[in-house]
């Protein structure tokens, strides 16, 4: 074996959890770290939706692969609570993992996230809580510090620009297998069949290389568990309706337990004067937002997420599949994302152009076609949603309007679960999974985090 290719740790994905891995790591200068990561550069990451306002349907999306992972282009929400965000709590207690969040936030302002904190001051908190409570909604306290879309990709460019030299980096090079011999990591093998030999791997592929690590899992024989599957719809409002939630909270993290069905149904990230956009994954695109915090790219409308959270038990094991198998649906039927209005899905007929044209609300996706969601989205699901609208009309006036936009599909894909303990290492020996694609988090601070989990165990052993 050529010792060129044999390094002191490997990660797999250049996602927060494999950046903030790599970072930790590289604090010692004597280590070789090799980072392999799926899609491009950071600085060759460009979309071409964001010019045509169509998804292209490149081979590799660029939004959701890429250096930074799927959040080097989302609206760059470092929401900095312990109850938001995956399941890290599960293998760290609240004052430990009150810690990591504590040291990610450090380094993603050290690197240029801003200073400015929201929904840290507790009068507008208890008061967004009480007025929650009254409608049936809980609200959850989670400070957010705001990067935006275009200063989210500028603090991931920092971070790669502090890993060069320190890290060798591979973009456009996807890891096929993990090598394993005798209950112990050895290294990996990528697409073309080019082997790498570590003794440590740290497999961070995020949402995009979810399928990936599950497959992985299932190969060399790592339990896993179920996820919930988050499915919905993102909702687009006049920003006048959510304005003064936005200037005090900025995203507020609302829950509701839905009348009928008693599911889970929470918001999910807000983008104030922002713009809905979609998110291309492999065969299936779905529905996403953003917002600039540029004042000169603001728009008149707010957009956020509703989502259904459901746990399957078995024998259900393809979260995955099944969450693409709705998104399909609303693809087939909306050349991509359908667009209805509250009216139109409430009267039970689909929304058309001349519909959209009378309404308040302009689509900010004007791609999205004009259709009926209820022919996408499971009944179940739409009735938590409608469940859930008329509660936050009763919190934000207007939100229930009408003429409010719901966009379909929006899916959110979470791994199922690998079985790794509070180091992050799986049962096989030398082998950790962290991130959003190993089904322990998801959304940028945690998945940071469990990077950094990861790479502190290996620290211990390199």
């Amino acid at each position: 074996m050529d010792d060129g290719n044999r390094f002191d740790v490997i990660i797999v994905g250049a996602g927060p959890a494999g950046i903030f891995a790599a970072l930790e790591l590289s604090r010692a200068s004597d280590r070789r770290i090799l980072l392999i990561e799926k899609g491009e550069d950071i600085s060759r990451r460009k979309c071409p939706q964001r010019a045509t306002g169509n998804c292209a349907h490149c081979p590799n999306c660029d939004i959701t692969s890429g250096w930074g992972g799927a959040g080097a282009f989302s609206d760059g929400k470092l929401t900095l609570s312990t109850e938001i965000g995956g399941w890290l709590g599960e293998y760290h207690g609240r004052d430990s993992l009150r810690t990591l969040i504590d040291d990610v936030d450090e380094i993603y302002r050290r690197f240029g996230a801003p200073e400015h904190l929201y929904g840290n001051d507790p009068e507008p908190q208890e008061r967004w809580s009480y007025l929650a409570s009254r409608q049936g909604l809980r609200l959850v306290r989670s400070p957010i510090r705001h990067m935006g879309t275009e200063r989210a990709a500028q603090v991931m460019s920092a971070m790669r620009a502090d890993l060069d030299g320190k890290v060798e980096i591979k973009t456009n090079c996807a890891v096929r297998h993990i090598l394993t011999k005798a209950g112990s990591v050895t290294g990996v093998v990528t697409a073309e069949d080019e082997t790498y030999r570590s003794a440590a791997v740290i497999a961070a592929p995020g949402r995009e290389g979810s399928q990936w690590l599950t497959e992985e899992a299932m190969r060399l024989g790592i339990p896993l568990s179920n996820n919930p599957v988050d499915i919905g719809v993102r909702v687009e409002v006049p920003a006048v309706v959510t304005d003064q939630i936005a200037r005090e909270l900025y995203e507020p993290k609302l829950l509701y337990t839905s009348k009928y069905f008693e599911d889970q149904v929470r918001t999910f990230c807000m983008n104030p004067r922002g713009e809905v956009c979609t998110e291309c994954w492999g065969d299936v695109v779905t529905v996403n937002g953003h917002s600039y915090s540029d004042n000169g790219r603001k728009t008149e409308m707010t957009n956020f997420a509703l989502l259904v959270s459901t746990r399957f038990t078995e024998p259900f094991q393809e979260p995955i599949a099944y969450g693409k198998s709705i998104a399909r649906l609303a693809n087939m039927l909306g050349e991509d994302i359908i667009v209805q209005r509250l009216a139109d899905l409430r009267a039970g007929r689909r929304s058309t152009p001349e519909r959209l044209q009378r309404s308040i609300v302009e689509p900010t996706l004007r791609a999205a076609t004009p259709g009926e969601l209820s022919f996408a989205l499971p009944y179940r699901h739409l009735r938590d949603i409608l469940d859930m609208l008329e509660a936050l009309d009763g919190l934000l006036p207007g939100v229930g309007d009408r003429d409010t936009l719901l966009y379909g599909a929006e899916v959110k894909f979470y791994s199922s679960r690998l079985a790794v303990d509070a180091e992050m290492q799986t049962p096989i020996l030398g082998l950790y999974a962290a991130g959003d694609g190993a089904g322990v988090t998801r959304g940028l601070v945690q998945a940071s985090a469990s990077g950094l989990v990861a790479a502190r165990a290996v620290t211990r052993l390199v």
